[in-house]
């Protein structure tokens, strides 16, 4: 029982949903490092950030159950199921909790958009050690086994080490063999915009309706230090990120705005 209780505890969630192949993965990756428990959403939430469910009621059940490893599906955003697991199903908090694995980037300005990373600031937020992890593939059958070694790396080093407090990992793999990748970068986040492009269509009865399309448009191309130059170069990218919007560098711009009354 004690040698139970030593064991890391390990909060699994994703935004593809609880049957997505990118959410398998990374069980298979971190469920020798402890006890493993996921809860996330019976369908994709994708795009979701941080949305929270506020109308309708959060139901979750549990949908398997094996050694060292319990898994819950949930109604709810990536978000309400990081909340629902901390207030009402753990018994104690976490030590890691891992949002993922997604298919399709979240580098750059994507991370603002991303259910995946919604999760894991939801989990820093409540001082967790949260880690999410993207493969640079939208394919639903997508492969992923030459992420499993390098993300458990990762996992293991946060375990053992720490993140500073208040800051979470948005890790990044591209989509290439396992041999093909170079390395690990620790680096910033590319300034980019997402360009969107609405497709127009008409449905039976003439009335007009949209699907959201667009493409990515990279702002730094020229730069060497950022999260796409680091994919595009075949390393995976690993950046911190802090749940602090403060713009601090700006403050003494701002300090004239202030008066009193």
């Amino acid at each position: 029982m004690e040698e139970e209780m030593k064991k890391p505890l390990i909060l699994v969630t994703n935004d593809d949903g609880i049957d997505a192949k990118g959410i398998l993965a990374l069980i298979e990756m971190v469920r020798p490092l402890g006890e493993v428990v996921v809860m996330a959403p019976f369908h994709a939430n994708s795009g979701m950030s941080h949305a929270i469910t506020v109308k309708v009621p959060i139901r979750y059940k549990k949908i398997r159950e094996e050694e060292n490893l319990t898994v819950y599906g949930c109604n709810g955003t990536p978000v309400d199921c990081v909340k629902l697991a901390n207030s009402e199903l753990l018994s104690r908090k976490p030590d890691i909790l891992v949002s993922g694995i997604n298919h399709g980037s979240n580098a750059s300005i994507s991370i603002m958009y991303s259910g995946t990373m919604g999760a894991v600031i939801e989990g820093c937020v409540n001082g967790i050690q949260s880690v999410g992890f993207s493969l640079l593939d939208y394919a639903s059958d997508a492969d992923f086994s030459q992420i499993i070694d390098h993300g458990r790396k990762i996992v293991q080093n946060t375990l053992e080490n720490g993140l500073p407090e208040f800051t979470c990992l948005n890790v990044n793999f591209p989509a290439i063999k396992r041999e093909e990748i170079k390395g690990v970068k620790v680096c910033r986040q590319a300034k980019g915009t997402w360009k969107e492009e609405f497709d127009k269509r008409t449905d039976p009865r003439r009335g007009e309706y949209f699907w959201l399309a667009g493409y990515f448009e990279n702002n730094e191309n020229g730069s060497v230090d950022t999260d796409e130059w680091a994919l595009a170069k075949n390393y995976i990218s690993v950046v911190p990120v802090e749940i602090d919007f403060t713009a601090y560098e700006h403050m003494d711009y701002f300090k004239k705005w202030s008066y009193d009354i």
